[in-house]
C-alpha cells in the first residue's frame, strides 16, 4: 500500500497496514541494565529508555502534545498486546519482521541502510520500529480472530434478515484464485531487484493461459512461488486487491504489486454467483464494512473494545 501522505507523518498508519496479519515468542519482558522502569504490566517493564524510542517515533509521525505521556500510553497498550499474543500463541516470525520492515523503505524509496541511518539519527532505533511492526502485525490477526469469532451474526439472525426481505438471499461472487509471487529476499531487496522482478512478472502476465498451467510456465524462472488459494467470497477479499480482482476476467490476471515477499501477481481461475446461508451470515455481517473506510472503522471499534478488555484484567503500575 503506497503512502500518499508525508512520509513520517503517515508512518503509523502504514505500519499498521503491514499486519496483512502472527508474533515472535513474546520473552519476559525485564529491564535492561541501567534503564529506569517507568510502567509495570502485569509484571512487564516498560523502561524510560523505550519511552525515548517512543517519543523520537511519536516525532517523526508529526505528533503533538505531551509526548512522553502519549508514548507511556501507547507502550503500555503494545505490552497489553504482546502479552494477549503470548496467550494466545500469535507468532510473527523476524523474517516476517525483517519483509515488512524491508517493504515499508521499498515503498517509501529508501534503501535498507538509508531506512537503519534515519532511524538511528532520529533516536527511534530499527529495533523500536521493528517491534511496533511485529505488534502491529499480530495484534491484527488477534482482532481478525475475534471478528471471526463474535463479529459475525448468528444463523437465526441472518434468517430473520432474509424474512425481512421476503425470504430473499443475498447474492454474492465466489472467486477461485492463484497467487503467482516473485520473491524477493528482505536482504536483497532494492528498487531494481524489484523492477526487474516485475518485468519478470509481466511477462509470465503475457504469456498466461490457465491456473492450470502457471506451474509449467513458470519453471525456469528462479524464485517464483505459485499458489493456490482456494474459493475467495468477494466481500473477504483482501482491500489492497480487491479493486484489481473485480476487474479481471476469468482467465486473466491483476497487474503485479510490490508486497513484503517481492512481487505478486493473482490469477482470476474461475467465478460464480453462490446464495446460501452462509453467503447471508457474511453479507449481512459485513454491512457498513463493504468499504476500506467502513472495514477500519469495524476494525476500529473491534480493537477498542478487545483492548478495553485486557486494561480491566491488567494490572498497570505507574512510577
Amino acid at each position: 500500500m503506497m503512502i500518499a501522505r508525508p512520509l513520517f507523518a503517515s508512518m503509523l498508519s502504514a505500519a499498521v497496514c503491514l499486519t496483512t496479519l502472527g508474533t515472535v515468542a513474546v520473552p519476559a519482558f525485564a529491564a535492561g541494565a541501567g534503564s529506569e522502569v517507568k510502567v509495570i504490566v502485569s509484571g512487564n517493564a516498560i523502561t524510560n529508555s523505550d519511552i525515548q524510542h517512543r517519543v523520537a517515533f511519536l516525532k517523526l509521525q508529526r505528533k503533538g502534545g505531551n509526548l512522553s505521556q502519549v508514548a507511556k500510553e501507547e507502550l503500555t497498550d503494545e505490552m497489553l498486546k504482546r502479552i494477549e499474543m503470548k496467550s494466545r500463541s500469535i507468532n510473527i516470525t523476524d523474517q516476517q519482521v525483517d519483509e515488512a520492515y524491508a517493504g515499508f523503505a521499498s515503498r517509501n524509496k529508501m534503501s535498507l541502510a538509508q531506512l537503519n541511518q534515519l532511524m538511528n539519527q532520529s533516536g527511534v532505533t530499527p529495533d523500536h520500529f521493528k517491534k511496533y511492526i511485529m505488534v502491529q502485525m499480530g495484534w491484527g490477526r488477534l482482532v481478525s480472530a475475534r471478528f471471526r469469532a463474535t463479529g459475525m451474526i448468528s444463523e437465526q439472525e441472518a434468517v430473520q434478515r432474509m424474512l425481512k426481505d421476503g425470504g430473499k438471499k443475498p447474492v454474492a461472487t465466489e472467486y477461485r484464485l492463484q497467487q503467482v509471487i516473485f520473491v524477493v529476499p528482505a536482504s536483497k531487496r532494492s528498487p531494481a531487484l524489484l523492477s526487474k522482478r516485475k518485468q519478470e512478472a509481466n511477462a509470465l502476465r503475457s504469456r498466461f493461459q490457465s491456473c492450470d498451467a502457471t506451474r509449467q510456465q513458470a519453471k525456469g524462472i528462479l524464485d517464483v512461488t505459485v499458489r493456490d488459494l482456494g474459493r475467495i467470497i468477494e466481500q473477504q477479499l483482501p482491500n489492497e486487491w480487491s479493486k484489481a480482482i473485480k476487474a479481471t476476467s476469468v482467465g486473466g490476471t491483476t497487474p503485479p504489486q510490490e508486497t513484503e515477499k517481492g512481487v505478486e501477481f493473482l490469477a482470476v481461475c474461475s467465478t460464480r454467483q453462490i446464495s446460501d446461508d452462509r453467503v447471508a451470515q457474511l453479507v449481512f455481517s459485513m454491512e457498513g464494512a463493504d468499504s476500506a473506510a467502513g472495514q477500519e472503522k469495524k476494525a476500529e471499534q473491534l480493537s477498542e473494545k478487545y483492548l478495553k478488555e485486557l486494561r480491566e484484567k491488567a494490572k498497570i503500575v505507574n512510577r
